[in-house]
Order: structure tokens, then sequence, then C-alpha cells
């Protein structure tokens, strides 16, 4: 067994050691650009832990964690483009950078690699694991399509959003732990209730990534909050905010969205106001740790060494230690 430290190491070598510069180096220079300003790799970490975590060997996996961070960030290159987002990581989008033909083109180009690392994972797993990747990003392809449409209505249900963010985030960490259990040739019920730890531990952070957006230190959340406030974002909080608003509160909330001159730190100062008096803090924080319950029960059931499940334990209060 190894540790979260570890895993990381492999995780940040196999990326330092993997090149991913070809010509024509139009096409290339974006996506090297892209896989180098990091991140915190965690769906590749999940990968390593889903292996170790079955006795399996970590570099046998290195294929199925590549595959799976290519992915990821083929699909932060196409995000950032329907989003128009300027920024990523701090550094300016491959959109911005270069243009929107270029960020279609390598992020199409970083699924193919993504495919064709999958391949090279031991053969007699390379069927289910291929239907695992295949049906995931379709789901993920789904989900960011809800997120599209949900911008359009206004009669999006608390349902519908849990729905769009486990397909949007959720399934992929699920994914990620499940690819590396079938490397290592767990058994399939063992690599399901890993899958479900990933999924539900996806919905918790998801669900306080939008908490802290509203709530957080900005020091400690690494970002301005409010943000979701501003884009008129539907996220947990507004919908349950509705759901629980009576005609002032609705009216409140109403003026606060539909005025476009209002400025901005009055508007996340209304906004914020009315969520503390319906007490949507502490309603999205208990579905947060209902999520994480789940999370940590999926993990009790999993027939494996306690030092692995240990690590996953670790891994799920380090996701969610997020400071407010």
């Amino acid at each position: 067994m190894h540790s979260i430290e570890e895993l990381q190491a492999i995780v940040k070598g196999t990326f330092e050691k993997e090149s991913f510069s070809a010509e024509p180096a139009s096409l290339y220079e974006p996506i090297s650009y892209t896989l180098g300003a990091g991140g915190k790799r965690i769906r590749p970490l999940l990968v390593l832990i889903g292996c170790d975590l079955f006795n399996g060997d970590p570099g046998q996996a290195k294929p199925a964690l590549l595959a799976i961070e290519l992915f990821h960030n083929f699909t932060l290159l196409h995000d950032d483009i329907m989003d128009q987002a300027q920024l990523r990581r701090g550094r300016e989008t491959v959109f911005k950078k270069w243009n929107t033909s270029v960020a279609i083109l390598s992020g199409d180009t970083m699924f193919a690699m993504a495919c064709e690392y999958l391949s090279s994972v031991p053969k007699e797993v390379l069927p289910s694991a291929l239907t695992l990747f295949t049906q995931t990003a379709r789901r993920v392809c789904e989900g960011q399509q809800y997120d599209m449409d949900f911008e359009a209505r206004k009669d999006v249900s608390i349902t519908e959003y849990l729905e769009m963010i486990r397909l949007k985030t959720a399934v992929l960490l699920g994914c990620s732990l499940k690819l590396g259990a079938l490397v290592a040739k767990a058994p399939d019920a063992e690599a399901e209730k890993a899958r479900s730890f990933g999924e539900n531990i996806g919905m918790a952070f998801q669900l306080q990534d939008d908490l802290l957006d509203v709530f957080g230190d900005e020091k400690k959340f690494g970002k301005e909050t409010g943000g979701d406030i501003l884009a008129g974002k539907k996220t947990f909080l507004l919908l349950k905010a509705y759901e629980l608003a009576g005609s002032k509160e609705k009216e409140e909330l109403d003026a606060c969205f539909s005025d476009k001159l209002m400025p901005a730190g009055e508007k996340i100062a209304r906004v914020k106001k009315v969520y503390e008096s319906l007490g949507i803090r502490e309603i999205t924080q208990s579905a947060i740790e209902t999520y994480f319950s789940a999370a940590l029960k999926s993990c009790e059931s999993i027939r494996a060494d306690e030092a692995g499940k240990n690590v996953l334990r670790a891994l799920a209060n380090e996701l969610l230690k997020r400071d407010f």
C-alpha cells in the first residue's frame, strides 16, 4: 500500500516524463500548455488509489491515469469556449490565447489521445475499461448540455440540478476510482463500491463549491466569492432559496437578479442576506454531509485492506477540508 503522498509523486512523475509535443506544433502546443498548468490532478490520483486499494501495480495504471486527465482537460478546453472564460488556473484559456478553432481541434485531439492511452491498459481489462470510459464521457457531455439548458430555464428543480452535477462532475471521479480498480482486477462488485465512493464525494465536493462561492473566505478559498450570484447561476443554494422563500424573499431575489445595473457588491450582499434568513447555508452543509456519509458507507463496505481504505478516507477529508 502507498500513502497519498507517494501516489501523488507517481502522478507527478508520470506527467513529467510524458511528452505531449508533436507536429504540427500549432495543434500540440495548446495541449502542452494546458497540461503544463498542472492543477490538482485529483482524477489521475483517484485512478492510482483505486488500483492500490486492490493491490494492483501502479505502473499498469499509468495509461489509465493519463487517459482520465487528458479527457478531463479536453472538457475544460471546450467548457471555456462555451462559457467564454478568459482565465483557467490563473492563465489565459486556450481559445483566448490562440483562438476558438485551435481550442476545439486541440481539445478533440486530447480526447483521441485519451483513447489511445487507455488502449494500453492490460488487455484482459481493456473491454470493461473502454466501456466504462466511453459511457462516462457521454454522461459528462450530457451534464454539460443540461447545464447550458438550465441557463435559459426558470423552472429548474433541485432534483434536476443534482442530476446535472452528478453527470457533469461526480461521475468522472467515480469512473477514475473504478478504472483503477479494474486495472487491479478487482471483483466487479468491489469496483462498483469504489465508483460509488467517488461519485458521492464528487457530489459533496460540488455542493461545497457552491457553498464556498457565497460564504467562503476568499483568502482560503483561493478566488473571489459571489461569482455565481453575479452570473445568475442556478446553484443548489439559489434553487433551495426559491423553494423556501415567501413572497417577500422571492420579490427580493427577483429584484436582485433582474436589475442589471445593481452594483456587484450590493447584489451579493442582498442575495446573501436572503440566504441567511432562510438558513440556506445550514441546509447546504447538511446535503454535503449526507453525500459524505454515503461515500464513507461505500468505503466501509469495500472488501480491501484497511490501510487502503484509510487512504480513501484521508482523501475524502482532504477534498472537503476547504475553509469558510
